[in-house]
C-alpha cells in the first residue's frame, strides 16, 4: 500500500462472491438473508469481481491483491465445478463463450442461481471455481502462517466481544484454509503457472510441473513469522521474486494518507485487521517467537476462550499441521 504510484492495491475482494453473492460456496450466511443484502454485496459473483478488478487496473498500474485462497475452492473438499458467471456455453457447434451465465438479480440466462454445487462441468485437476485461463492471468505468491497462531487468532474474532464487529458469530474449521491453499499451490505446480524454481534459493527446483512454459515465475512463499523477525531482509527478497523494486520505506506507513488508505481498504472486514491499523512500520522482533509445548498452548487457550473454544482450536491447529508444514518447506529465505 505504501507504493501507491506504482501498485493499485485490492483487499479480499473475492470473498464478496464467496459469502454473499448468487453464487456462494460458504454456508455462513445462508440462512441470513438480512446479512447479505445489508453486505451490499448479495448480487457479486465471480465474474463481477474479476470485472472490477479489471477496472481497478485502468490507470495502468500493477494489481496487487491479497485474498484468501480458499474463496475460490468448494468447502469441505466438495468436487469442484466452474462458477456459472464464469462456464463457457455452447453456442452451436463448436462455438464457446467465455463470457456466458451472465447474472443479474441473481438469476445466470433466467434461472435463479442455487449455492453451491452449481450444474456446471468442472475443469480437469482445476481445484477452483476458476478457469486455469482465468488462473493464469495473475502471478501469484503465497502467505503462510504455522496454525498455532493463526487458529486461535481467528477464533477470537467469532466469539465476544469481538463477533459483534466481524459479523461471524460461529468458529467454521473449514475457513482455516490450508488445504485448499495446498491443492490450489500443487495444482498450479502442475500446469507449470509457478515453479520449478523456488523464490530465494537459486539453485534449488522442485519437480512436479508438466507444462514446457516453467520457470516464469518462482515459487514464492512468505512465512509470516519469518517477515515478522526479518522483516527488511524477506520483503526485498519478496520484491526480486515479484519484480517489484524494493525500498526501506516499504517498511513504514506513518502518515495520514497512509492510514486513511488503510481504513478505506479494511473497512469491508471490520474487526479483522485492528492490529494491522494500530501500526505504523514493521520492524524485526526484539525476540525470535518460541513454540510453546501442547499442554502449554492448551492451558492458554482453555483460559482465553473456555474448554469448548480450546477444544475446537486444538482440533483445527491438528488438522492443518501437515499442509503448513509441507507448504514451509518452499518459504521464501532472506
Amino acid at each position: 500500500m505504501t507504493r501507491r504510484h506504482a501498485l493499485q492495491c485490492i483487499h479480499e475482494p473475492f470473498g464478496d462472491a464467496f459469502y454473499y453473492g448468487p453464487e456462494r460456496l460458504s454456508s455462513r450466511y445462508e440462512n441470513d438473508e438480512k446479512a447479505r443484502l445489508d453486505s451490499g454485496f448479495a448480487q457479486s459473483t465471480y465474474r463481477t469481481t474479476l470485472d472490477r478488478i479489471e477496472e481497478e487496473g485502468a490507470e495502468g498500474k500493477r494489481i496487487f491483491i491479497k485474498d484468501i485462497v480458499h474463496y475460490l475452492v468448494p468447502p469441505i473438499g466438495a468436487p469442484p465445478s466452474i462458477a456459472p458467471s464464469l462456464a463457457r456455453k455452447e453456442r452451436g457447434v463448436g462455438t464457446f463463450d467465455s463470457h456466458s451465465n451472465d447474472v443479474t438479480n441473481g438469476a445466470t440466462n433466467g434461472a435463479k442461481l442455487a449455492p453451491y454445487p452449481y450444474a456446471t462441468e468442472p475443469e480437469l485437476g482445476n481445484p477452483t471455481v476458476v478457469p486455469s485461463e482465468i488462473l493464469g492471468q495473475f502471478h501469484f505468491t503465497f502467505l503462510i502462517r504455522h496454525p498455532r497462531y493463526s487458529i486461535p487468532s481467528y477464533y477470537r474474532c467469532t466469539v465476544p466481544p469481538l463477533d459483534e464487529v466481524t459479523g461471524f458469530y460461529t468458529f467454521m474449521p473449514s475457513e482455516a484454509g490450508y488445504d485448499e491453499l495446498r491443492r490450489v499451490f500443487d495444482y498450479l505446480r502442475v500446469i507449470g503457472q509457478v515453479g520449478p524454481k523456488i523464490a530465494s534459493q537459486e539453485n534449488i527446483h522442485m519437480n512436479g510441473s508438466t507444462n514446457s512454459n516453467a520457470n516464469k515465475v518462482d515459487i514464492c512463499v512468505v512465512d509470516a513469522d519469518d517477515l515478522l523477525d526479518d522483516p527488511a531482509g524477506i520483503i526485498a527478497a519478496y520484491c526480486k521474486s515479484v519484480g517489484i523494486e524494493y525500498h526501506e520505506q516499504m517498511l513504514s506507513w506513518d502518515s495520514e494518507e497512509d492510514q486513511k488508505q488503510a481504513e478505506d481498504a479494511f473497512e469491508k472486514w471490520k474487526g479483522f485487521h485492528e492490529d494491522a491499523l494500530n501500526s505504523r512500520d514493521l520492524k524485526p522482533r526484539k525476540h525470535t517467537k518460541k513454540a510453546k509445548s501442547d499442554e502449554e498452548e492448551d492451558r492458554e487457550w482453555l483460559e482465553k476462550f473456555g474448554e469448548k473454544g480450546a477444544k475446537v482450536i486444538r482440533q483445527t491447529v491438528n488438522a492443518n499441521v501437515n499442509d503448513y508444514e509441507y507448504l514451509k518447506q518452499f518459504a521464501l529465505t532472506a
